[in-house]
């Protein structure tokens, strides 16, 4: 669309996001690094394209008006060796950072967020994609928290002893009495609890055990799409009370109806030919492309994720509402979310429907940093009057 000054709703955009950048919720590179290259990272400069191989690299990022970034240092669950893995996918990060200091800068609060705008560097934080990473310990949870880990998801696809998982047999009916004392220990810190991936009696035991506010830092809406890793709408509607968000994710399978039943098969695929339905290897990649040749896969677009974040915000409100991609995490985009550098294309897609500029940056910017900050005021009244949490999974659970 051109207004009357002649500026397109993607010129538009790209000036919004000039003053108020993206601050995505969750990119899977520094596992794609290890999965691809074992973070050699000579083999994968993300200083230049990288477009054959990752969704990411600092010239995307840039054109696609990236603020803030939290990388996730997620592992898989099946991995005898979670803790030292998530360690080495700090190390990924901060290795990053160390050699491309004009265009990063790490954040561990609101405000480095905020100076990292300043100096036109992007912001980068750190999120943990499942609590297998802490190994049952509140230990290795303010251990990760000192290395400068700012969320955790309590669960990834599988359960923890403590926790269930959106995507698995249920066992622990939400949170087990450990789980919630996960929560509260995650709150006296000011790490942010992350609730995507979790079951939706999870959701509701978090809600229920939290102080500060949550995130979902790559979910979208159970309303438009029905998948269980989306939230459902009781869900949504609490956030305002907690003053948390949710962070809406581009993933097809999550977004488009038609992607789920088709997903199903290419993941029975991925598994019949001995690989893991999330990877995303070379050599995985030939299977997925097979499959897809022999059945067409859905395409979902710019639209598709616009509905998902019309009806959140319907149900959440504005102010509780985020953008997390999933970018290197996922075989498959969005047309117009191909990679980074398409944040400028969803903010045109919502200028369209009517999205006034002040809702665009709260949806982008302000409302991240609002919430790591509203954790971190949370945190500084908790450590004042609570010590830090001296419980086991034995001694809560039995």
């Amino acid at each position: 669309m051109t207004d009357v000054t002649g500026q397109t709703s993607l010129d538009a955009a790209r000036d919004l996001l000039r003053a108020f950048p993206v601050v995505d919720g969750h990119n899977d590179l520094p596992w794609a690094l290890r999965e691809q290259v074992r973070y050699d990272l000579d083999a994968r400069d993300i200083a230049t394209d990288q477009h054959t191989h990752l969704h990411t690299d600092i010239p995307r990022l840039r054109e696609g008006g990236v603020g803030a970034q939290y990388w996730s240092v997620y592992v898989r669950a099946d991995l005898p060796d979670a803790v030292p893995a998530t360690l080495e996918q700090i190390d990924c990060v901060r290795r990053l950072i160390d050699r491309h200091p004009r265009d990063l800068r790490a954040a561990l609060t609101a405000a480095d967020m905020e100076a990292a705008r300043g100096e036109g560097r992007i912001a980068s934080l750190m999120g943990a994609e499942g609590g297998h990473s802490i190994a049952n310990s509140l230990g290795v949870l303010r251990g990760l928290y000192a290395l400068g880990v700012r969320y955790m998801t309590l669960t990834h696809n599988d359960n923890v002893d403590w926790a269930d998982s959106a995507t698995d047999v249920p066992k622990a009916g939400g949170l087990t009495a450990f789980g919630r004392e996960v929560v509260r220990e995650m709150n006296r810190l000011g790490m942010l609890v992350d609730l995507s991936h979790v079951a939706a009696t999870t959701m509701r035991d978090a809600l229920d055990a939290a102080s500060a506010p949550v995130i979902f830092s790559h979910s979208s809406s159970r309303a438009v799409c029905d998948h269980p890793r989306n939230v459902p709408d009781d869900v949504l509607e609490r956030l305002p009370s907690n003053g948390g968000m949710a962070m809406v994710t581009f993933v097809p399978k999550f977004v488009l109806q038609a992607a789920v039943d088709w997903t199903a098969e290419a993941d029975d695929n991925m598994r019949a030919h001995g690989f893991h339905h999330l990877a995303t290897t070379p050599e995985a990649m030939k299977v997925h492309r097979a499959f897809e040749e022999r059945r067409p896969r859905p395409i979902a677009t710019v639209a598709t994720v616009a509905d998902h974040l019309d009806h959140m915000r319907e149900a959440a409100g504005v102010d509780h509402l985020g953008i997390g991609g999933d970018y290197d995490g996922t075989a498959f985009t969005p047309d117009g979310l191909d990679d980074v550098s398409g944040y400028p294309n969803l903010i045109a897609e919502l200028l369209d429907r009517g999205w006034s500029t002040a809702d665009l940056a709260k949806l982008t910017w302000q409302n991240a940093v609002r919430v790591l900050g509203a954790a971190e005021d949370v945190s500084r009244d908790l450590t004042a009057t609570r010590s830090p949490s001296n419980a086991t999974i034995e001694s809560l659970d039995g």
